[in-house]
């Protein structure tokens, strides 16, 4: 959807970001004297670029991932993948997945339904920001930089009792009353600028006298 806006269009944002800061690992900070838990892919390391493949460039599908350390004391894990850089007051939520075994695990390549695959049927998928219940592939404006992708991990102390679909309002809410442990791995995606150049100065003239 995004790569068909202009160019001049993503300068003209290029300083507008959520931020980190309003991701749900910096909004439920759970990192001092909890687990934490590691989350990895075999696509990309952690602040690395996302391959094409996984992104609107691309098929579209979405990455594998594995994780460990989960605490003895969880009784269910919460997925949420969020856009840092997008242009908007919050991050773009690109996917959420609830009610996952409390336990180490991994999803494969393509595991999350996405409009264009049908994905693992046993997960249990929320809304994205697009009210899609699905997998949204990166797609940041062309002109607007990096942006980073949070892939996070959430231990819950018990199984909330969530409406159909949740949202972000919902799992952050759940987030705040039983996380207990968090991971997070950053993967990076940039579209290149395609049609602003910048003009070249071409040197003066000599004048060449008669």
């Amino acid at each position: 959807m995004l790569e068909k806006l202009p160019d001049a269009l993503g300068h003209a944002l290029r300083e507008r970001r959520a931020g980190l800061d309003r991701t749900a690992f910096r909004l439920v900070d759970l990192r001092a004297g909890m687990a934490a838990i590691r989350v990895h892919s075999l696509a990309f390391a952690d602040h690395a670029p996302i391959p094409a493949r996984y992104t609107a460039d691309g098929p579209g599908l979405s990455p594998p991932l594995d994780w460990t350390g989960v605490p003895a004391a969880a009784r269910s894990l919460l997925l949420i993948v969020e856009d840092a850089d997008a242009p908007t007051p919050q991050p773009l939520v690109h996917a959420i997945v609830v009610e996952l075994p409390a336990a180490d695990g991994s999803f494969a390549e393509g595991a999350l339904k996405s409009p264009e695959h049908e994905g693992d049927e046993r997960l249990r998928m929320g809304r994205n920001s697009y009210l899609q219940v699905a997998w949204l592939p990166p797609d940041p404006p062309p002109g607007h930089g990096v942006h980073r992708y949070a892939f996070q991990l959430f231990a819950l102390e018990a199984v909330p009792a969530f409406g159909h679909a949740p949202g972000r309002d919902a799992v952050l809410d759940a987030l705040r009353e039983h996380a207990i442990a968090s991971g997070c791995l950053i993967g990076t995606y940039q579209r290149p600028d395609g049609s602003i150049a910048l003009p070249v100065r071409q040197p003066a003239a000599k004048r060449v006298a008669p």
